[in-house]
This record gives C-alpha cells, sequence and structure tokens, in this order.
C-alpha cells in the first residue's frame, strides 16, 4: 500500500473533503460507471442514498448540493466554486441533470434521500447510487464510503481493506512513526528527504516541487480571499465573517500596539479563520487532511514565513513532505474522519501534522519533530465533532485558530525537549484511534450531541 502527499493534499471545495468532496467524488465515479458499462443513453434517473454521518448533517455540509455536481460531471479540484449556484439553479429549474448522453430526470424529494436511522455496513459515511430506465427497471447498483480526507472506497475495496489504490513499491516503506526515525537514522536522510525518495516512485524531483508549490500556492491565494472577504456565512446561522476585519485591525496596529508578544498569535489567528471561513463558504480550499481542519497547515506556514528568520521555499516544501509523513501515519493506522473518530481525528491530526511540519521547516531533529507532532495530539485527544446545525462553521472555524495554536506550542516544547520525551507518536495514534472506538456516535458528526444540541437556535 503506497499513498502519497498528493493523495493527502487534494485542492478541492469546502466546506467538507468527507461531506462534500467524498460525496461529489463517489457520485462522479458511478456516472463513470455508467458511462463505461453503456449504460449512460438508457439511464431515466438516479437514486441517490446517503446513510449515517451523511444523512445527519448532510445538508448542512453540502452534500446534496455535492451530489448533484458530481452526478453533472464536475470533480472538486476542476468545478469553479463561481459557477456552482448557476449550475444548481439550472438543475432545479429544469429538473434535469446533463452529463454528456446521461440526461437525469432529477427531483429532490424522490432522487436524493436521506436515511437518518440507517447506516451501511462498512463506514458511516455510506452512500448507495441506483441507475433505472424509464420503465423503473434497476440498471446498475454501486455504494460507495467517503473514508476522510475526500478518499472515497467502493464497497468491495472497504471490504478487501484497501485504503489505496496504489500498490506501488516505494523505496522507504514505513508503517510506524518509529520506523520512519529508524530509516531517517539508518539512512541519515530527513522525513522530507523520505518522502522525497517515495514521491520519485510516480514522478521527478522537479514535478514533485512544482505540485508542492502548486498545494501552497493555491493554500495561500484562499487565505488571501479570507483576508478581504466581508458578509455573513451561508447555512442560516447568520455568522459573520470575522477575518477580514481583525486582518485590517492588525494591518493598523503601531509599534506601541506591536509591543505585545502575544500580537503574534492575533497573526495566526486571522490565518487560519482566513481559510477556515473561505472554506465554511464553499470556496476552493486544499484539503489539509480534511476540509474541517484544513485553515491549521496554511495558518502555521503563514507564521513560519512572517516569523521564522531564514524562512523559505524549501522549507515549506519540507514542512509539507514531513506533515504528509506524519499525516499518512494517522490515515493509514487510525483515521481522519471525524465520523469515525470525532474532531481529534481532523483538528488534533492537522495540529499534529502541522507541528512536525514546523518542526522540520526550523531545522529541528528528526526526534525533535516526531515529539513536536506526538505533544499537538496529545493535547487533542478526545476532541468531538459536534458542529452546530451541521455546518463547519462553529466550534470548527475558531477550532482551526485554536489547533494552530496548539501546533506552535508543540513544536516549542519539543525544541526545549531537544527530542526527550516519554510518550511516542506511535502510542498517541494507537490512543487516538481507540478513544474514537469508545466515542460516542452523538460526538461524531452527527450534529446530536454538546454544542450541537445544547445551543438554542433562533
Amino acid at each position: 500500500m503506497a499513498v502519497s502527499i498528493f493523495d493527502l493534499f487534494k485542492i478541492g471545495i469546502g466546506p467538507s473533503s468527507s461531506h462534500t468532496v467524498g460525496p461529489m467524488r463517489a457520485a462522479h465515479l458511478f456516472t463513470q460507471y455508467l458511462h463505461n458499462h453503456d449504460l449512460a443513453t438508457k439511464t431515466h434517473h438516479v437514486v441517490s442514498e446517503l446513510y449515517g454521518s451523511l444523512s445527519h448533517t448532510g445538508r448542512g455540509h453540502g452534500t446534496d448540493k455535492a451530489i448533484i455536481l458530481g452526478l453533472s460531471g464536475e470533480q472538486p479540484d476542476t468545478v469553479d466554486p463561481d459557477n456552482i449556484p448557476t449550475i444548481l439553479e439550472t438543475v432545479k429549474n429544469t429538473q434535469q441533470i446533463i452529463n454528456q448522453d446521461l440526461n437525469l430526470v432529477f427531483k429532490d424529494k424522490d432522487h436524493l434521500k436521506f436515511h437518518k436511522r440507517k447506516k451501511l455496513p462498512l463506514h458511516t459515511n455510506g452512500m448507495q447510487f441506483t441507475a433505472y430506465d424509464k420503465a423503473g427497471n434497476e440498471l446498475a447498483q454501486k455504494a460507495y464510503y467517503s473514508v476522510g480526507g475526500g478518499f472515497v472506497l467502493s464497497h468491495n475495496h472497504m471490504q478487501e481493506q484497501h485504503i489505496m489504490e496504489d500498490n506501488s513499491a516505494v523505496p522507504h516503506h514505513f508503517e510506524s512513526g518509529d520506523q520512519l526515525i529508524e530509516i531517517c537514522n539508518q539512512k541519515n536522510l530527513t522525513i522530507a528527504e523520505v518522502m522525497y525518495a517515495n514521491e520519485e516512485t510516480w514522478r521527478s524531483r522537479s514535478e514533485i516541487d512544482q505540485q508542492l508549490d502548486t498545494i501552497w500556492q493555491a493554500m495561500e491565494q484562499c487565505m488571501q480571499r479570507g483576508f478581504i472577504t466581508q458578509g455573513t456565512l451561508p447555512g442560516g446561522l447568520n455568522l459573520p465573517r470575522r477575518a477580514s476585519k481583525l486582518y485590517r485591525e492588525l494591518n493598523k496596529k503601531t509599534a506601541k500596539d506591536l509591543a505585545d508578544p502575544l500580537t503574534v498569535l492575533d497573526w495566526v489567528s486571522v490565518y487560519a479563520l482566513a481559510v477556515s471561513e473561505e472554506n465554511a463558504a464553499g470556496g476552493r480550499v486544499v484539503t489539509a487532511p480534511t476540509n474541517g481542519a484544513a485553515g491549521i497547515i496554511p495558518a502555521v506556514i503563514y507564521y513560519y514565513l512572517n516569523f521564522v528568520t531564514d524562512s523559505n521555499q524549501q522549507g515549506i516544501r519540507d514542512f509539507l513532505l514531513t506533515a504528509a509523513a506524519v499525516g499518512i501515519l494517522y490515515k493509514t493506522k487510525a483515521s481522519i474522519s471525524g465520523a469515525e473518530v470525532g474532531c481529534q481525528g481532523e483538528v488534533g491530526v492537522a495540529s499534529s501534522m502541522a507541528a512536525a511540519g514546523l518542526a522540520a521547516a526550523c531545522g529541528l531533529t528528526m526526534d525533535e519533530v516526531e515529539n513536536a507532532a506526538e505533544i499537538a495530539m496529545e493535547h487533542n485527544l478526545g476532541l468531538t465533532c459536534d458542529p452546530i446545525g451541521g455546518l463547519v462553521q462553529i466550534p470548527c472555524i475558531e477550532r482551526n485558530a485554536m489547533g494552530s495554536i496548539k501546533a506552535i506550542s508543540a513544536f516549542r516544547m519539543a525544541d526545549r525537549n531537544e527530542g526527550s520525551h516519554y510518550v511516542s507518536l506511535d502510542k498517541v495514534i494507537k490512543t487516538m484511534k481507540a478513544t474514537g472506538d469508545d466515542m460516542k456516535d452523538s460526538y461524531k458528526e452527527t450534529s446530536r450531541g454538546g454544542l450541537a444540541v445544547n445551543i438554542i437556535e433562533c
């Protein structure tokens, strides 16, 4: 099993990797199946059924819209967010979805079903698509699972426990943090160099750097949009954007104001808020490793660029490569799905990845990098996923700011520890998974517990 950094970091749209990006990809995969099996011209309509967490918070996370976009032939990394309202309005008015020679009748109440009391057997983020001809005869049926971070697996792949379809042999295979550190020590390599070598299984060094730069450019562009965009976030909570106002206020600070050493935390917060608000509004974001936690890694990279001496472009690449190595461990040994393990699998993992990335970019030892990743997760254990109204807004947006600050604090602690620590990254990953398994479903992206039920909606 091989996971690329570019499987983990994907350019897509908000607000959710598991509830928006994944379902859009799944719906698109189903249309490809129909095209490839000569069923497109015979198909009159498709019934899309959502289960588990997708059914509970799907409307708030834009799952219904994502399904329509996917059936229309759109994909998360290429769809223009500005065109989405027009596409959806056209489908609503015409009650048709047209995708090449696939011409579907589509009526929301008949063809998009939310089964809130049911789950598919292999994962809480399950969905099923069934194609019918004009006479109502079933032509094809496929089940998919959105397992976090935009990853989508078919029912058969889930049964076979295949995380990825690519089984390429990489030169430095690792399945644990201990193995990764051992490889680094034996080969005299950094984690980033290990990841470079593995990525060269699929592409050249120059192509890797180009794609890493593209990922960072998308993150930065998202942040810059968040700095200038004002207004109210969609979804019904009427939550005002705050990043733009805070950004303007920080830029007006005088030298006397900047004497407050904690002003840097305000800057880190505004970096994270800007990205998270763009995500909540359905804008173009990078899944890092999920959309609900998409603001943390960009915020910490911007901290590195603006507040760390001698920061540079290669440092950003090393940051992303190292963060990805840590993210792969969580993905393969535990989970990055809020619906599976709570927000510790989203904000917690992103904070852990960012702490490791920052430590690597700043030249810390491999033991210190591993320690930074461990500290950040250790203090996110048990973090619940309880979005109000099923929206990726409260507490998600502020939680990105807090996760960013925790990542920086973890990096600084690891730097002072000089690599000496009692709890290993592997142990904390194992603990995170066990904690997620023990967590009640009501605290795992269902909006049936925590803040989601204790806040009175007006």
